[in-house]
């Protein structure tokens, strides 16, 4: 089976496929919410998080949305546009599943993709969609050598610390 980054080399085309899962921790809510700066208690306090209605404090949106730049790294795509509708909370420790679908391309490379995030009970959590331009061919072939050189500037492609 060929990775992303090995299908974005090789040229993307309508129909083409890409899932993630994560998995994120309460640490990674945490330093979300220091990041951006985020600091919302139904992200970051329990008692506050219940009195919304919340079994525990929640992922935050955005930080639930980032399956989508995760797997937009991996194939190179230049983002000119996202819109989310968030469904469903997101709990640490909670599997999560994100489905992409390259839903159509214009002569200029200019692409649309059809993005659902699902947790483990596969009901979806998120639900978006994301413009942007495909890597033309000098950028794949740009890949194809990075690939070749064990794509050095890959974190996915890694072992992470």
């Amino acid at each position: 089976m060929k990775s992303p980054r090995e299908c974005a080399a090789e040229g993307l085309k309508v129909g083409d496929r890409f899932t993630v899962v994560r998995c994120f921790s309460d640490d990674d809510i945490r330093q979300f919410a220091h990041i951006s700066r985020d600091y919302n208690p139904v992200h970051c306090d329990a008692r506050y998080a219940q009195l919304c209605r919340f079994k525990a404090p929640i992922a935050h949106g955005l930080l639930t949305a980032s399956l989508v730049t995760e797997i937009g790294g991996q194939i190179g795509w230049l983002a000119t546009g996202m819109s989310f509708e968030f469904k469903h909370p997101v709990y640490a420790g909670q599997p999560i599943t994100c489905h992409w679908l390259i839903a159509d391309i214009d002569e200029r490379g200019h692409a649309k993709a059809e993005v659902r995030i699902t947790n483990s009970e596969g009901i979806t959590v998120v639900e978006a969609t994301t413009s942007g331009v495909l890597p033309r061919t000098d950028e794949r072939e740009r890949l194809t050598q990075m690939l070749s050189e064990g794509d050095p500037t890959n974190g996915a492609a890694r072992p992470m610390n």
